[in-house]
């Protein structure tokens, strides 16, 4: 062990402290176009680079720090959960599984749950439990599942073959068989497409949505939409399977956001903010689709104590603290602050989208920078934004974010599109 912590240590010498400055060596593989920052310690909605720096984070882990950064009670429970036991696999009953597999149920549609560790894992599970519905329940032989255009569920083979963008397709071919796609928010594309692939009999298995575009934009659903799509799965036996893994867990005001669209989906998929910045996925299922049996599928570390008791904390904190109030709450602080903005920077910014606290400012076309553009710009101005596509600017800050931190927030907004000329 000894010689295996030199090693270590000689390692690192070589190359210095991995990630201590933009330019530092890295055996990291390239697969990200990285920011140049180093962060190194977080609170609340606050991080802090390397040099001492301090950001206001709109970016949250990418929508998965529920709680902000160094939460007291997640470092109480998890602190305290190491120290008793870290993992022992799915060969056993997990005690902090069934709870959270409990709460998510008495919270939602659900009766069921499988647990992973991400979400393009949990709406792999999903793609599977698609396939054995059409084989089983709907006798198809080689079932079909329907997705959106600028749709995103992951990166895995099967999940980048259910994303409807091509550019995540890119290099990867041959992909997996058995999507078609159609435009989101359309109702007549989307009849037309099931009627053309039934016209000789079921071969369509499975719808795989989200709620609101995260990365293919920030694109709300239409409750029209959303309510006949519905209706026809029904009709059709088709399940109805929403992609939650970015605005699930409270994001948009509500716990799940098949809320804002008043309809209940036969399965959802969560990730990200479940676990409040710790690595765990989950499909959650009704009855009705609650189709797999042992072996069917599994996961080594999926559902462990550990995250599990993260996913417990995150629930049970956001109660304790009305969480979901605040998010409404300061969603509409956002939303209106973003709307002025639109208003002050009229060749800039074209209108604001979003649910909660997944908000996205959408850019003119004519303006002269892109939102990675922006996102740059913005760390100078010590705020930490995203990009959801060419065009629009992703905000998604801790949930717990003040009224004081919106207001911070949207002054550091408009110092960055002063930055534009």
């Amino acid at each position: 062990m000894a010689e295996l912590v030199d090693a270590l240590d000689s390692k690192s010498s070589a190359f210095g402290h991995v990630g201590s400055s933009p330019t530092a060596p890295t055996a990291v593989m390239g697969t990200y176009n990285r920011f140049p920052l180093t962060l190194t310690k977080g609170k609340g909605c606050f991080v802090w680079d390397n040099n001492g720096q301090k950001y206001l984070d709109a970016v949250a882990g990418i929508a998965s720090c529920s709680l902000g950064h160094s939460n007291h009670a997640l470092k109480r429970v998890l602190t305290r959960q190491l120290n008793e036991l870290q993992h022992v696999s799915n060969l056993y009953r997990i005690p902090a599984q069934e709870k959270l597999a409990l709460w998510l149920a008495e919270h939602s549609c659900a009766n069921s749950v499988f647990f992973c560790n991400s979400g393009a894992e949990a709406n792999e599970a999903a793609i599977k439990l698609a396939r054995k519905h059409g084989h089983i329940n709907r006798g198809i032989e080689r079932p079909i599942i329907l997705s959106a255009n600028c749709s995103f569920h992951g990166r895995t083979l099967a999940a980048i073959s259910a994303t409807g963008q091509p550019r995540y397709h890119n290099g990867f071919e041959p992909l997996v068989e058995g999507f078609k796609f159609f435009p989101y928010n359309d109702i007549i594309a989307f009849e037309h497409l099931l009627n053309d692939l039934e016209k000789d009999g079921p071969r369509v298995s499975a719808v795989i949505i989200e709620p609101i575009q995260g990365e293919g934009g920030v694109n709300p659903g239409s409750l029209p939409f959303f309510q006949i799509l519905r209706t026809l799965c029904n009709k059709h036996q088709i399940l109805l399977i929403l992609d939650e893994v970015q605005i699930g867990m409270g994001r948009s005001g509500h716990w799940w956001g098949y809320q804002e669209l008043q309809i209940e989906p036969d399965a959802f998929t969560l990730a990200k903010g479940l676990g409040g910045g710790h690595a765990i996925g989950a499909l959650l299922v009704k009855e009705n689709a609650d189709l797999f049996e042992p072996g069917d599928h599994a996961s080594t570390f999926g559902g462990n104590p550990f995250a599990c008791q993260a996913g417990l904390t995150v629930a049970l904190e956001i109660e304790r603290h009305a969480v979901l109030n605040n998010v409404q709450e300061r969603g509409k602080q956002l939303r209106e602050g973003l709307n002025k903005l639109v208003k002050m920077f009229p060749s800039k910014l074209k209108e604001v989208r979003g649910w909660g606290l997944l908000q996205g400012l959408v850019l003119q076309e004519k303006a002269n920078f892109t939102a990675s553009d922006f996102a740059n710009a913005a760390i100078d101005k010590q705020l930490l934004v995203t990009s959801a596509g060419q065009d629009v600017v992703r905000l998604v800050p801790p949930l717990i974010i003040k009224p004081r931190e919106i207001k911070e927030l949207l002054k550091r907004l408009n110092n960055t599109l002063d930055h534009f000329t």
